[in-house]
């Protein structure tokens, strides 16, 4: 079923100014960068296997194509387990969702140390991606519950650029860790990273469950009044929108969904490729030290972050999503064939190249979840975000085995490279296709709101 939610005037949408910024700022400071640290340790507990790769592939004898069935098959766990996690985030509230998943793929993360065949990689790859399901989407719809339409594309990108700090941090530390500890106590390098980036994980997920508040009502570290004014702000961003879907069934029914799910299929198949392989071009491109790898994906992943905060930033204060979303993946996807033009020839180019396609895609993707929640809500939010979420993420099974068996076959990354760019390119055509411009009243939201900030 729908709800017509009424308007309410414009001009006076944000009640007393300097209070409710206020309580917004608070609400930020209070919740973004906890949350940031915790997908920073999803991020780095999800990727490190590109670094460990550098050492582990020749250690238990592994082909590039086992390599990237293994780091893909993170997905199918992520894509069975992802909208169940989300109702029921939905139903028992996130802070126990989320330290349950923090835990639990802490755990797993450590023991894939004592990896030694195929089929147990692959086990364990896949329960990872069972264990994290419902992170994401579920502190994207999390913080759906804290901040209204025109304030939501820069706190997802400040979220979301947290996975551009976990490049930063992760790829110096896992190389400082296959450098500095492989040996030790018997165990490889490979192994350490495994078991030093879990151990966190595991601890931050009881912390989770001390330091989260559900929803603003039950704040207490919020005033009565600061309440008051975020849970009116919130009444009229649901006015505005207009009438949404808020029935689970629904939404699983409706095309804008599935029309979203193709979208960030092609953004993800960019995203995925670059987060996996990453590694192994850089090293293809004539740098073959573990740390020397890690310091150049780092300076990328940096660059990246920036871009997601600037473009989040100018995506909220212009009210516009499509395009701020389409372009910087059309930008993605040139870099990414340019990448594959310039390894090995041009190491220097084809790193600047890497850069710009880290930036690029990386940009797109927290005003890409702007979209949805602009025709969903409740329950009808939780299952749409998870389902976008959960079947555009095959895409980060497909992308690394495809690149895994092609890098295997022709030598090089180069082909599936191309083969990225096609899809990341094709990000803009279908925005354009199927996605319509932001409402007056969204737009008039946003101007109000950058001209009080500007004030």
């Amino acid at each position: 079923m729908t709800i017509q939610a009424q308007a309410d005037p414009i001009d006076n949408s944000f009640g007393p100014p300097a209070t409710l910024d206020n309580a917004y700022r608070r609400i930020t400071l209070r919740l973004l960068p906890f949350l940031m640290v915790l997908w920073i340790l999803s991020w780095i507990d999800r990727v490190n296997i590109g670094f460990a790769k550098l050492q582990m592939l020749s250690d238990l004898k592994f082909s590039e194509t086992v390599y990237g069935i293994g780091a893909g098959i993170f997905f199918l766990g992520y894509f069975i387990c992802e909208v169940p996690s989300n109702l029921l985030l939905e139903y028992i509230g996130a802070r126990k969702t989320i330290a349950r998943i923090t835990f639990l793929w802490g755990i797993c993360c450590v023991a894939m140390m004592f990896v030694t065949t195929p089929a147990f990689f692959y086990v364990l790859r896949f329960f990872l991606g069972v264990f994290e399901a419902g992170f994401y989407p579920g502190v994207i719809l999390f913080l759906t519950y804290w901040y209204p339409t025109e304030r939501r594309a820069k706190v997802f990108g400040l979220f979301m650029s947290a996975s551009a700090l976990a490049g930063v941090i992760g790829g110096p530390l896992a190389g400082a860790i296959l450098n500095g500890m492989n040996g030790v106590n018997g165990w490889a390098g490979w192994q350490w990273v495994f078991l030093l980036e879990g151990i966190p994980s595991i601890l931050a997920g009881v912390v989770t469950l001390f330091y989260l508040t559900d929803r603003p009502a039950k704040a207490s570290w919020l005033t009565p009044a600061e309440k008051a004014l975020v849970e009116a702000d919130l009444a009229r961003d649901a006015a505005a929108l207009g009438p949404r879907e808020h029935g689970i069934l629904a939404s699983l029914k409706d095309a804008r969904v599935w029309q979203c799910i193709a979208i960030f299929f092609c953004i993800i198949t960019a995203n995925s490729a670059l987060t996996f392989f990453g590694p192994s071009v850089v090293r293809e491109a004539g740098y073959t030290d573990p740390l020397t790898v890690g310091w150049i994906m780092s300076a990328a992943y940096l660059c990246g972050g920036a871009g997601m905060i600037l473009n989040g930033r100018h995506s909220d204060r212009t009210g516009e999503a499509r395009l701020h979303c389409g372009i910087p993946a059309s930008i993605g996807a040139l870099a990414i064939a340019a990448v594959g033009v310039l390894i090995p020839s041009s190491p220097v180019l084809a790193m600047l190249a890497l850069t710009v396609a880290i930036v690029g895609t990386m940009s797109a993707i927290p005003v890409f979840w702007q979209i949805p929640g602009r025709f969903l809500a409740g329950s009808a939010a939780a299952a749409g975000i998870a389902l976008i979420n959960s079947v555009a993420n095959l895409a980060g099974f497909g992308a690394p085995s495809a690149m895994g068996y092609l890098r295997e076959h022709t030598g090089s990354a180069s082909t599936g490279l191309y083969l990225v760019a096609a899809f990341e390119a094709a990000t803009l055509l279908l925005i354009l296709r199927f996605i319509p411009p932001a409402t007056p009243a969204l737009k008039h939201r946003a101007e109000a709101r950058a001209a009080h900030e500007q004030a």
